[in-house]
C-alpha cells in the first residue's frame, strides 16, 4: 500500500514538473510580449553621418630601388680599395685598383710585336713595288720579242708572290692590334670602376666585402652599390585582398626608425602569381626618397586605401547583431520606449564603426543588452542615457537656464 502511494507521488511531481517546462519553453515562445512585461535595461548610441573608409593594413621590407655587386672581370691581387660603407659615388668613379705589373708588361709586349708586323708591311711593300715594276718591263720586252715566255711567267709569279706577302703582313699587323687592344682591355680590368646606365648620377656603397692585400678570383664581390633616391616596399597580400591591389593605387607608409613621419608610395608592381605555399602574391611600391632618410632592410607598415564614403550613416560594430545570418541592429523609440527590430545591409567596417547601406536610419540605436530584446520589446534606460535619447528636453532645460537672472 505504501509503496502504490510512493509512485503516485512521484507521477505527480513528474507531471507538475513536465508542465512547468511546458508553459516556460513552448507557450512563452508562442505568445506575443505582453506591454505589460518588465523593461530590458539597455544603452544607446546615436546614428551618425561621417566619413568612413576601407583600408588594407600589410607590412613589408625596403628594398633599394637597384643594386648591384662590383667586382673584377679577372682574378689578382688587391692593390688599392678607393671606397667604404656610405660613401657617395659617381657613376663611372674608380672604387678600385688590382695590381697590374703582369698586364703592363703584356701591353708593351703588344705594342713591340704589332711595331714588328708593321715593319713587315712596309718591307712587303718595298719588294712587291720591285716585283710589279719587274713584271711590266718582262710584259713590255716581251711584246719587243726580247725576252722569253718563260722570263716573263717567272715575273709575273713574282709579282703575284710579293702581293700575298703584302696580305699576309697587313693581316699581322690586324692581328697584332687586336692582340694590343685585348691586353690594353685586360689591363683597365685591373681598374674597377662603378658603371650602371640610365639612372640617376650618384649612389651610396651598402656593403664593402674585401680589404687591400687580398687576393681575389674572377668576380669576387668587392662591395655592393645601391640607389636610394628612391625605394621599393615590397609587401605580401593575401588571396582576400588581391583582387583589391591595383598598379597606381597611393598607400601611406610609415616606420618605427620615424614614427611622427608618413611617407607616400604608389603600387608599382603586382605579381601575376600567389605562391601555392602561402597563397599570396608579392607586391611592390615605389617611395620617393629625395632626402635619403629611409634606408633599405627598414620595417614599414603600408596601409592603402581601397574605397572611402563622405557622409555615410555609421554605428559603432558592436550594436550588430546577427539572425538567421542576417545583419540587424535594435533602433530605439523614444516616444514608446520600446525597440524594433531593423534588418541592414552593411557596407564598409572600419575598426569599431561600420556602415549602414540600407536602409536610411536615424536616432538611437542599441549598444548594450541588444541579445536580450525581440522586436517590440520595452527598455529602460539610465538618467543619462534619457538625456540623451531626448534631445528637446536638454534644449528646454538649456532654454530655462538661459531664462534664469
Amino acid at each position: 500500500m505504501n509503496k502504490k502511494y510512493v509512485i503516485v507521488v512521484i507521477m505527480a511531481v513528474l507531471a507538475l514538473i513536465g508542465w512547468q517546462i511546458y508553459n516556460k519553453v513552448f507557450l512563452s515562445a508562442k505568445l506575443p510580449a505582453r506591454h505589460g512585461s518588465l523593461p530590458v535595461a539597455v544603452d544607446v548610441v546615436p546614428v551618425r553621418k561621417a566619413m568612413i573608409r576601407d583600408v588594407g593594413n600589410f607590412t613589408g621590407t625596403l628594398l633599394p630601388d637597384s643594386r648591384f655587386i662590383a667586382a673584377p672581370k679577372i682574378a689578382g691581387k688587391l692593390k688599392r680599395v678607393l671606397i667604404n660603407i656610405g660613401d657617395e659615388v659617381k657613376r663611372g668613379q674608380l672604387i678600385a685598383v688590382l695590381d697590374g705589373d703582369e698586364f703592363v708588361q703584356q701591353v708593351d709586349q703588344a705594342r713591340a710585336e704589332l711595331d714588328v708586323a708593321r715593319a713587315n708591311v712596309e718591307e712587303s711593300r718595298s719588294v712587291l713595288n720591285l716585283a710589279r715594276r719587274e713584271f711590266e718591263r718582262a710584259k713590255a720586252l716581251r711584246e719587243k720579242k726580247i725576252v722569253s715566255e718563260s722570263e716573263l711567267d717567272a715575273a709575273e709569279a713574282q709579282y703575284k708572290a710579293g702581293v700575298a706577302r703584302q696580305k699576309v703582313a697587313a693581316a699581322k699587323v690586324a692581328q697584332k692590334e687586336a692582340e694590343l687592344k685585348n691586353t690594353q682591355v685586360r689591363l683597365d680590368y685591373t681598374r674597377i670602376r662603378a658603371s650602371w646606365e640610365n639612372c640617376s648620377e650618384f649612389r651610396v656603397v651598402g656593403e664593402r666585402f674585401v680589404d687591400e692585400g687580398a687576393m681575389l678570383t674572377a668576380n669576387a664581390p668587392i662591395a655592393t652599390i645601391i640607389d636610394i633616391h628612391s625605394l621599393k616596399a615590397v609587401i605580401h597580400v593575401i588571396e582576400r585582398d588581391y583582387p583589391r591591389i591595383k598598379t597606381g593605387q597611393t598607400a601611406l607608409i610609415t616606420t618605427d626608425a620615424y614614427p611622427d613621419r608618413t611617407f607616400t608610395g604608389t603600387i608599382a608592381r603586382v605579381a601575376p602569381i600567389l605562391e601555392e605555399a602561402t597563397r599570396q602574391a608579392r607586391v611592390e611600391l615605389a617611395i620617393p626618397n629625395p632626402v635619403k632618410i629611409l634606408k633599405p632592410g627598414m620595417f614599414v607598415r603600408v596601409e592603402i586605401e581601397f574605397a572611402r564614403h563622405d557622409n555615410a550613416t555609421v554605428v559603432p560594430l558592436n550594436v550588430l547583431t546577427r539572425h538567421n545570418g542576417q545583419r540587424s541592429i535594435f533602433l530605439a523609440d523614444k516616444k514608446t520606449m520600446t525597440v524594433r527590430f531593423v534588418p541592414v545591409t552593411v557596407g564598409i567596417i572600419s575598426g569599431a564603426m561600420a556602415e549602414i547601406v540600407e536602409p536610411a536610419l536615424s536616432g538611437m540605436v542599441v549598444s548594450v543588452g541588444q541579445h536580450l530584446l525581440e522586436d517590440g520589446s520595452a527598455i529602460t534606460l539610465s538618467a543619462s542615457e534619457k538625456d540623451t535619447l531626448s534631445p528637446e528636453g536638454s534644449q528646454e532645460d538649456e532654454s530655462k537656464k538661459g531664462n534664469q537672472p
